[in-house]
């Protein structure tokens, strides 16, 4: 294999089939690894899987022997991107035929020698496992303990103990377990056996309730209790009542079942009652006590500022108080009011310990602190603590009993740990012991007191429903022994589900270092998820785990859990408050990524591209665009780092309702950085002389990627790659004054050509279609005057009358306007049209394409033809320019990015459409 051997990522991917199938995982949980234990900004497994395989295969450009004509290479990749369509499914995933098929293609390419692959920020572990599940060597390294942890649990343990039966007594239910199906079924099985003993030590902490007749009556399960802080109330005259801090007093917006809180003011008292619109109350207004400004005082309607709760909160005074209870009625929830022995009950608990960890000095992410929530212990209530005691309590017993059965079940009495290969009953018992130590510290998501109610949805938001620990007014406290949501089974459910789809299919192995120093395996292949800038700040986020999971884990691996807290001051986040202000974390983040990428570069193999990822936040996009702050100085780092950017593939791996509800700091897409090493023989380019090489190269560069059909939405993005490689391929680029130009001067120059070469695609079009670009551009559809009409159209060499008799525009009274797609004739066919304008044909794909789909559009594709369908294709790549940097119209651009979307699907439904046609032609003259 040599250097100049070009891999299929280098060249084009099926980047539509990724996205749409790394949007849709994001909504499926069960057995999703990400459900293991949370970690935060995960790369979607299809993603991470087509990337791999990609950066693995050759391109069949680089087989000139097999593939010597243009239309040989394209039939090739068109096979290779079958693959990766396939590959990228969900529910292929442990699709063992799906998977061998990709795993021969790397195979074929590798020539038979598969390369170990690392991932040195390896967080969640997303690249490590999809590199196992393609069958090759896995290597994952982070600093963040809590992180390996999760390494360690997803591709180092399962291989171990791959196709082994499970240890827990009883009878088996069937002969033969595979994968990790033993583990999964042991974690099941002493997951229940821990409930039962938590229950007959803790249970009379969560007792049933009685439900009102009018409810159905009898005894039900509590799911949660609804609670509210408070704060004596700032009026003099009541500074001795506790009034409470809410949010919202809605239970539950459901239609037809809305349910509130009311809260009734008795003199110098208040209690809470239990409102629904089934039972006829009308709701008052009703929107809380407390809100970003401040808050009311419930009784005297005193103002409450932010810094009052604030200081209450610092001096030891914020109370808490039962607003509601949330139990498991016969038709569904029921909502119950609060009594007095429920409160004295809860207030009873006394644990016996509690996490001392201090919060973190982070005023972005953690607001707890300006009200007196210090540390991580103070995020809990009593009875959550005495909950999380005993079920952490439990772990150690059970991996006890678990070794006990594991030698009866006739595993080997081997003394040897798991942290040191160990596979006998006791390396077994610490394996199992490790998930449930993972069930443990999902509760703590789901059981601490900055939990909130879910009114939409009637169920419990996690603790992290977004990267930051906020201030949480009225929260909740769910039961852990409840069959409803944040109970202790159904966490277990989420970890053993995950074991049962893990396929390990090679070597795994995850171990603690920092990026800039770690030693790589011979012949490496880089792929990596590094820190986003200063987007998430990991270690201090990860506390809240760790002082749950030090004790837990400490004995199975003393190593990763021998420091009190999880590092910081190696963590390669752009932190201001860590580094003493923006300036000083931007530098330290450019030196220390600098150093790390500069690492891959000198260990990683010739043979193969590297990968590296960037997730634009949301608000960076919307500010600064592709030439971002953020994304400048990760650019800078990787390429000072001595690595050429051949390719960047925006990778759209977020929801669009996640971003919309996370706030500003959530993370919007990635870009995909294809990097080679860069060689030494590059010279030195002047500003002029750069900008001549883009206009020389960016434009077959941009031509092959719409050949690809990359969406008008990613184009800015994936022409970063192209352009970028001019850029990086040489030592320096220099300003005028001799100065090195910046990333981010670079990246504006690109998209500045990117603008030029797609305003260019217009002279290539027919005077009609150039007309209507040139009216959308500055009308849009609305009506301009007749002069303004005829000046443009003379200018083309035709006439006002020639654009309306082509039925794209309507002049009438002094006044011209381009027809909407709405208004154009709907019988037209463009076989028979002596005239066929571009414009024309664009509109009537997208109006057929909406309308009727992809099938009715790829016939309109057929009977428009190939050279016109290009120059369709060409337009609605220009029309999307202008809707989205001009015209700002998101509706209309999204149509033009719609049918581009789909391109390859038409062309290939229209070949179909012909050949079918033809096979019924030829049946007819028979």
């Amino acid at each position: 294999m040599t250097v100049d051997r070009k891999k299929l990522i280098e060249v084009a991917i099926p980047l539509e089939a990724i996205n749409a199938a790394s949007a849709r995982e994001k909504s499926i949980r069960h057995g999703h690894p990400s459900t293991l234990h949370l970690w935060w900004a995960r790369r979607p497994l299809a993603a991470c899987r087509a990337v791999l395989f990609a950066q693995l295969v050759d391109d069949p450009s680089s087989h000139p022997d097999k593939f010597p004509t243009d239309e040989d290479v394209d039939d090739e990749r068109k096979r290779l991107f079958r693959i990766v369509e396939d590959l990228v499914i969900w529910e292929n995933s442990t699709n063992g035929e799906v998977l061998e098929q990709a795993r021969a293609e790397i195979r074929r390419s590798c020539g038979g020698s598969l390369p170990p692959v690392h991932d040195p920020f390896s967080g969640g572990g997303s690249i490590p496992l999809e590199a196992q599940r393609l069958g090759l060597p896995a290597h994952g390294s982070d600093l963040n303990p809590v992180a390996v942890m999760i390494g360690k649990a997803m591709i180092e343990i399962p291989p171990k103990f791959r196709d082994s039966d499970p240890v827990r007594p009883g009878t088996r239910d069937r002969n033969h377990f595979r994968n990790s199906e033993g583990l999964a079924e042991d974690v099941k099985y002493y997951g229940e056996w821990m409930r039962k003993r938590a229950f007959e030590r803790i249970g009379y902490l969560y007792p049933q309730v009685d439900l009102p007749k009018e409810q159905g009556g009898g005894k039900a399960n509590v799911i949660a209790w609804i609670w509210s802080r408070t704060v004596p109330s700032p009026d003099p005259a009541f500074g001795d009542v506790h009034v409470p801090l809410i949010r919202s007093f809605d239970l539950s917006t459901r239609r037809g079942r809305e349910t509130w809180v009311e809260p009734i003011v008795e003199g110098r008292s208040y209690r809470f009652e239990i409102r629904s619109t089934a039972k006829g109350d009308v709701r008052h207004d009703l929107n809380g006590t407390i809100g970003r400004r401040g808050g009311l005082c419930l009784i005297s309607r005193a103002a409450m500022p932010l810094e009052y709760v604030r200081k209450q909160g610092r001096s030891g005074r914020m109370g808490e108080r039962l607003m509601a209870v949330v139990a498991e009625g016969p038709g569904g929830r029921t909502y119950l009011a609060p009594t007095g022995e429920q409160e004295e009950l809860a207030r009873s608990a006394k644990p016996s310990s509690c996490p001392d960890f201090q919060l973190p000095k982070n005023p972005r992410d953690f607001k707890t602190p300006n009200y007196g929530l210090c540390t991580f212990g103070d995020l809990f209530t009593d009875r959550q603590l005495v909950a999380l005691n005993t079920f952490s309590d439990l772990v150690h017993e059970a991996r006890a009993e678990i070794e006990r059965d594991a030698l009866a079940a006739g595993l080997s009495d081997d003394p040897t740990p798991l942290r040191d290969g160990g596979t006998g009953a006791k390396a077994y018992a610490e394996a199992v012991s490790v998930y449930l130590a993972f069930i443990t510290d999902k509760c703590c998501d789901y059981w601490s007191s900055v939990c909130s109610w879910d009114a939409s949805r009637e169920l419990i938001r996690n603790t992290f429903g977004r990267q930051a620990i906020p201030m949480v007014w009225d929260f909740v406290e769910g039961n852990p022994f409840s069959n409803s949501t944040g109970n202790w089974m159904a966490m277990y459910d989420w970890v053993r589900k995950v074991l049962d789809r893990l396929t390990p299919s090679n070597i795994g192995v995850q171990q603690q270092h920092d990026a800039q120093t770690i030693s790589y395996q011979a012949g490496a292949v880089i792929s990596t998820d590094p820190p986003y800038y200063d987007n998430i700040s990991y270690a201090d986020l990860s506390d809240f785990f760790y002082c749950w999971m030090k004790p837990l884990i400490r004995k199975t691996y003393p190593d990763l859990f021998g420091v009190l807290a999880t590092p910081k001051t190696e963590e390669l986040v752009a932190t201001p408050y860590r580094h003493g202000g923006k300036e000083a974390a931007e530098t330290f983040f450019l030196d220390g990524m600098s150093t790390a990428v500069s690492n891959m570069v000198r260990q990683s193999s010739n043979d193969y591209p590297a990968t590296i990822y960037y997730a634009f936040k949301q608000s960076e996009i919307a500010e600064e665009g592709i030439s971002s702050t953020g994304w400048a100085t990760f650019l800078q780092a990787v390429i000072k780092a001595g690595y050429a950017v051949v390719g960047t593939w925006p990778m759209r791996t977020e929801m669009a309702n996640r971003m919309i509800a996370s706030g500003t700091n959530a993370l919007a897409n990635s870009i995909v950085l294809v990097c080679r090493k860069r060689k030494d023989s590059t010279g030195i380019l002047s500003r002029a002389e750069f900008i001549g090489a883009l206009k020389r190269e960016l434009p077959p560069a941009i031509e092959e990627l719409q050949k690809a059909s990359i969406s008008p939405a990613d184009m800015p993005q994936s022409a970063i790659g192209p352009g970028i490689a001019v850029f990086s391929r040489h030592e320096a680029v220099l300003e005028a004054d001799d100065s090195p130009m910046t990333v981010k001067t670079a990246l504006q120059l690109i998209n500045r050509e990117l603008d030029e070469y797609l305003g260019g695609i217009q002279g290539e079009f027919d005077a009609e279609t150039r007309f209507a670009i040139t009216w959308f551009e500055q009308y849009g559809m609305t009506a301009g005057d007749y002069g303004i009409a005829n000046n443009i159209a003379t200018a083309r060499g035709i006439s006002v009358n020639s654009v309306k008799h082509a039925g794209i525009a309507d002049s009438a009274a002094g006044k011209v306007r381009i027809l909407r797609r709405d208004e154009i004739d709907p019988d037209w066919q463009p076989d028979k049209d002596t005239h066929l304008i571009i414009w024309e044909c664009c509109q009537h794909m997208i109006r057929e394409l909406e309308q009727g789909g992809e099938q009715a559009a790829a016939r309109l594709l057929r009977k428009i033809g190939p050279a016109n369908a290009l120059a369709t294709r060409d337009l609605a790549y220009c029309l999307y320019d202008i809707c989205t940097n001009k015209r700002r119209d998101a509706d209309e651009a999204a149509s033009y990015n719609g049918l581009i979307a789909v391109w390859s699907e038409l062309i290939r439904q229209a070949a179909t459409i012909r050949d079918r046609d033809n096979d019924e032609q030829l049946r007819m003259d028979l």
